[in-house]
């Protein structure tokens, strides 16, 4: 993963009544006119994943399938997603590397924390996604109490607007160098010392297997204390097909059976026809 953020132009505004239909069917003529079945895995996509297709595009084609959300979007992307009938299942907020673990990172993350916070709230929008920042020299133990602090001064807020704060487990193998965190069982213990409903990890699939693997049994074991899933096949980040070594579905059918109500985001990165591979991995799951 290289970014978070949505940096394409918004077309939405720009196109008239009638293109903009025209833009959503000749999108969702790509796919069938619904994949999801079952609906028992609340799916969503990571727009960064899909730099070749507008954001209205990509949400045609979402809506078309019977996605619930394209995420990792800032808050002037969020019109183009209620013209398709779409939530941001999770907000963007500040970036990987310059994290909650360095006290000279903080006041910026937060800030930018609570603008996203607000932001998720008032367009009624479930989480906002932070980041631990890379180690830098810090040990894990004094980066871990550095994150307990911060999120200690944000997680009011999250609880008073009803939106969960979420922090992403990333690899440090080969993505992400130097991230703290990393594996899940220093992400369970920043759970359980913040100590608040609003605050919970990101478990992505993807990172985890690189890190740790053994990726059902975690899930089980560790359930309460995640609020959002990623996904993406292992190794090299694209299709969930026979090429890589992960099996999607009885990991989703694990988290079904965790009880888990949140949403499960597409974020691998397609090598073959966008649309079509989307298509392909939100079948796989839904279980």
């Amino acid at each position: 993963m290289t970014s978070k953020s949505d940096g394409f132009s918004r077309r939405g505004l720009l196109l008239g009544g009638a293109s903009a239909i025209a833009l959503a069917r000749r999108a969702s003529s790509l796919v069938p006119e619904r994949v999801v079945e079952n609906d028992r895995v609340r799916q969503s996509v990571c727009k960064w994943c899909y730099r070749g297709l507008s954001l209205d595009e990509l949400c045609a084609g979402a809506s078309a399938m019977g996605l619930h959300s394209v995420e990792l979007l800032d808050p002037e992307s969020f019109s183009t997603l209620r013209e398709h009938g779409l939530v941001c299942a999770l907000v963007n907020s500040h970036s990987i590397p310059r994290g909650l673990n360095n006290p000279e990172h903080q006041e910026d993350c937060l800030e930018k924390i609570r603008a996203a916070i607000e932001a998720a709230s008032a367009a009624g929008f479930p989480n906002v996604i932070t980041f631990s920042g890379n180690r830098d020299g810090i040990p894990d133990e004094v980066g871990l109490e550095n994150c307990v602090e911060a999120l200690t001064r944000v997680v009011g807020l999250a609880e008073r607007r009803g939106v969960t704060i979420v922090m992403e487990l990333l690899n440090s193998k080969i993505d992400h160098p130097d991230y703290m965190c990393d594996s899940t069982p220093w992400g369970v213990e920043l759970v359980r010392r913040v100590g608040s409903e609003r605050f919970k990890l990101l478990y992505d699939i993807y990172h985890m297997q690189i890190m740790e693997g053994d990726v059902i049994r975690t899930i089980q074991d560790h359930h309460e204390s995640i609020g959002h899933y990623h996904t993406a096949g292992v190794p090299g980040r694209h299709e969930l097909d026979d090429t890589q070594e992960l099996q999607y579905a009885p990991i989703m059918r694990a988290i079904v059976d965790s009880g888990f109500q949140g949403y499960v985001a597409q974020e691998f990165i397609p090598t073959r026809d966008p649309l079509e591979s989307l298509a392909q991995a939100v079948r796989l799951c839904d279980v």
